[in-house]
């Protein structure tokens, strides 16, 4: 990995930093609040390291708490997670042939702002594509570690009770949700998932619904992708325009 590359992904991942050390911290905050045992930030360093998830992060404090079951975490983790095996489709030409654990870092350390930055790539001319993808996967793991580690120091000393702090998670998804929803092809995945949620909720617990949502939610998206992978009128003008 050569200098250019390396600065070129710091440059790119800079609002990942932002966002990732004010969440990690978050996240951290929620951990000392809840889980209580010693050694914590050496525990939150072990969590972040192993987990690259916001949303797994902020529930692992939960899990621990309550000891839920091992196949209920296995069973969420996947459906939280498992879009990214959609993610890893478009970009399986470029990490074709490269070393195994190349690849697999590259896939374990998958995220959302991650796949951005490596879709968008911003690698300098004459460099390498995949030095760049790990610069970016590399960087952005980094910064979570940092922020959930910060967040668990911290939150240990907080002259204030954490509670309410993980509805920061809540909420950015919450602000993603309302600018997608300003696109109408949009509007109908956000309305199955607002029915899931609620069927669930009718039927379950609150600590249950979750992954009965989620099924339903998949289930309901996958009938409908034939309806919802047609060409909006946008693309269409576009595409005429082409």
């Amino acid at each position: 990995m050569t200098r250019r590359v390396f600065k070129s992904a710091f440059v790119c991942s800079l609002p990942v930093l932002m966002g990732y050390l004010a969440m990690g911290m978050a996240a951290g905050i929620v951990l000392a609040g809840t889980v209580k045992i010693t050694a914590l930030p050496f525990w939150a360093f072990l969590s972040s390291s192993v987990t690259i998830s916001g949303a797994l992060q902020f529930i692992m404090a939960e899990w621990a708490s309550v000891q839920t079951p091992l196949s209920q975490v296995a069973l969420l983790t996947f459906c939280l997670n498992v879009r990214y095996a959609m993610y890893g489709l478009s970009l399986i030409g470029r990490f074709r042939g490269i070393p195994w654990y190349q690849k697999a870092y590259l896939i374990w350390a998958m995220t959302d702002e991650t796949y951005a930055l490596q879709v968008e790539n911003r690698t300098p001319e004459g460099e390498n594509p995949v030095s760049f993808c790990i610069a970016v996967a590399m960087l952005d793991h980094f910064y979570w570690i940092c922020g959930v580690v910060a967040g668990a120091v911290i939150g240990r000393h907080l002259p204030f009770d954490s509670r309410g702090v993980d509805f920061a998670m809540t909420a950015l998804f919450l602000v993603v949700l309302t600018d997608q929803c300003r696109e109408k092809e949009n509007r109908i995945p956000a309305a199955v998932g607002l029915f899931a949620a609620t069927a669930a909720r009718l039927f379950f617990s609150v600590e249950n619904m979750l992954i009965p949502a989620m099924v339903m939610m998949v289930t309901i998206l996958i009938m409908m992708r034939k309806k919802l992978d047609k060409p909006s009128a946008a693309d269409k003008e576009k595409a005429d325009e082409q």
